[in-house]
């Protein structure tokens, strides 16, 4: 008779010849590299630092690809692209204390996004752990806490033999709904060590899924099937779980309109006769969502900028479908359903039943006429034409990254971002700096496929070292820059706020001859000539610049 605790796992002859192979030489670092390989990975970002060498010598000896950008936290920027494309859990390789607090508010901003990326930072050598104030270098207090409020969750290696799990561990958890970033720490002589330990062959590391509870997804189906007045809004969530399809289906099966958020850009199609498209920092688009009966929101927690910075008050009923659990009801009481938004979706397929609802399609053109309407007479035809000729020119499934920059918080309500996951900007977190490294990192996931960057002049001189990266791999991209001499925006805030503006006039370069220095081809353009000169630029293999200088103006607010 056999028994269950009887049974175990055989490893096949290919594993018992390389647990038997042990490699003279084998490190710490080289126990990362195979736990990463074994796990999928084939690219990682970051930069070498004193602690972190053992790592990156194991990088070099080992097939994976490794970019290295020119700053820490532009690394962190490329590796939250990267990740957000490919649906990867992104190694970020960092060294200690300078080097990795440099990457923080790039990992804030994957955390703000749900952006996977796995950052792997070297510590200084074990007898230094623990707050002893040896006095090594880069040496911190306590290096973790300083990442533990920002990334999604924090894993030490402090053996040799705890670096499998530990990185298995932090995979599984970046890439468990809600996505994130986590942080890997391994002392500097545990990189270094020579190890034991046979080559690592098989780790398991598989994300959860988060189902919905079928009880609360059945009265979700019956709210729904029975509202007068139902209406979607899609978040993130939609993007991240690939449910733009089931969206798709179910608003359709509701007759329900939908509205995307900043963050579910592309996961509804924007000439649909039920997109109300993404105006949601608007009055109009506030008043029709409260005027809702039933409101379904899928994979958004309804923050600040999705909810026209806090002045939506819904009066109807409110199911909220997220994976995040802190976000379920963190700014309405609603019907909460912790979920995948895929699976969430999916059971309310199967449950929801058809509505009749001839209207909805022209209450859908009356509000955007009136947002247009309310448009018309702001002199803001330049924004709307330069949005147009960028999606003229830019081809429908190219990725594109915007800076925090007055073009870009145009393109938040007004870009048809065509197909979900090609529109990403750094509204989660809102740090200067991310348009063009997230760009480097989308050209190195999906190479070939032509990609574009938006800055402003002030948001460009966080990134403008990676003009060497770019060249040095030859990445397939295209930055505009919109140089208005200045922090544009906040130019504008603090003029609106206070009657002028402090500290937001800029000194900056001739960014035309800047990119030429690095062997960048670069010229600048207008806006009569920005479609045929993105064309080009799009068109033409390896990374160029484009400078418009151009002092833009945003649409008047309606939260004030």
């Amino acid at each position: 008779m056999t028994h269950d605790h009887d049974l175990v796992l055989r490893p096949t002859e290919a594993q018992t010849a390389a647990a038997l192979a042990l490699l003279p030489g084998r490190t710490g670092g080289d126990l990362v590299v195979e736990s990463l390989r074994s796990l999928g990975a084939t690219t990682v970002f970051g930069l070498p630092g004193q602690h972190a060498l053992g790592l990156f010598d194991a990088v070099g000896r080992s097939d994976l690809r490794l970019v290295g950008l020119r700053t820490e936290n532009n690394a962190a920027f490329a590796a939250d692209a990267y990740g957000r494309l490919t649906g990867e859990a992104a190694p970020l390789l960092l060294s200690t204390g300078p080097g990795a607090l440099m990457a923080l508010p790039a990992l804030a901003e994957a955390a703000a996004a749900s952006a996977p990326v796995l950052a792997i930072s070297s510590q200084v050598p074990t007898p230094g752990l623990g707050g002893g104030r040896r006095g090594h270098l880069h040496e911190l207090r306590d290096q973790a806490a300083s990442f533990r409020e920002v990334v999604k969750s924090v894993h030490t290696a402090r053996t040799p033999s705890q670096i499998p799990s530990v990185i298995a561990e932090a995979w599984e958890s970046a890439l468990t709904a809600p996505h994130g970033p986590v942080w890997v720490e391994i002392p500097e002589d545990v990189l270094r060590a020579e190890t034991l330990i046979p080559q690592v062959t098989g780790v398991d590391a598989t994300p959860h899924e988060s189902a919905p509870r079928p009880e609360l997804t059945a009265l979700a189906a019956h709210w729904l099937s029975k509202a007068e007045r139902p209406v979607i809004i899609a978040g993130g969530g939609v993007v991240r779980a690939d449910a733009s399809g089931k969206l798709r289906q179910l608003a359709e099966r509701l007759n329900a309109p939908v509205v995307t958020t900043f963050g579910g850009k592309g996961a509804f199609p924007w000439t649909h006769p039920l997109s109300l498209q993404s105006w949601l920092e608007d009055r109009h688009m506030t008043d029709f969502l409260e005027d809702a009966d039933v409101l379904l929101v899928v994979g958004s927690g309804l923050g600040e900028l999705s909810s026209n910075y806090h002045t939506f008050f819904p009066t109807g009923r409110v199911v909220q479908i997220e994976a995040d659990l802190g976000k379920l009801e963190s700014n309405h009481p609603a019907l909460g359903i912790h979920a995948d938004a895929r699976l969430a979706l999916q059971a309310l397929l199967e449950t929801v039943e058809p509505r009749q609802d001839d209207a909805a399609p022209e209450r859908v053109r009356a509000l955007l006429a009136a947002i247009a309407e309310r448009l018309a007479p702001q002199d803001v035809a330049l924004e709307q034409q330069l949005l147009a000729s960028i999606r003229a020119a830019l081809p429908p499934r190219s990725p594109s990254f915007w800076d925090m920059t007055i073009l870009s918080y145009w393109a938040w309500s007004a870009f048809d971002a065509k197909h979900p996951n090609t529109m990403h900007s750094a509204q989660g977190a809102g740090g200067l700096g991310y348009a063009f490294p997230a760009a480097l990192g989308a050209c190195v996931a999906e190479p070939g496929t032509p990609v574009l960057a938006v800055s402003g002049d002030g948001g460009a001189m966080y990134s403008v070292s990676d003009l060497a990266t770019a060249r040095q791999h030859d990445l397939d991209v295209t930055w505009l820059i919109v140089d208005d001499g200045g922090y544009g925006i906040l130019r504008e805030y603090m003029t609106d706020s206070f009657g002028r503006a402090t500290a937001t006039e800029l000194t900056r370069p001739d960014f035309v001859a800047l990119a030429e220095s690095f062997g960048v081809p670069a010229a600048t353009t207008s806006p009569e000539t920005l479609k045929d000169d993105l064309e080009k630029a799009l068109a033409a293999p390896g990374p160029s610049v484009l400078v418009l200088p151009a002092t833009l103006r945003m649409f008047a607010p309606t939260h004030v």
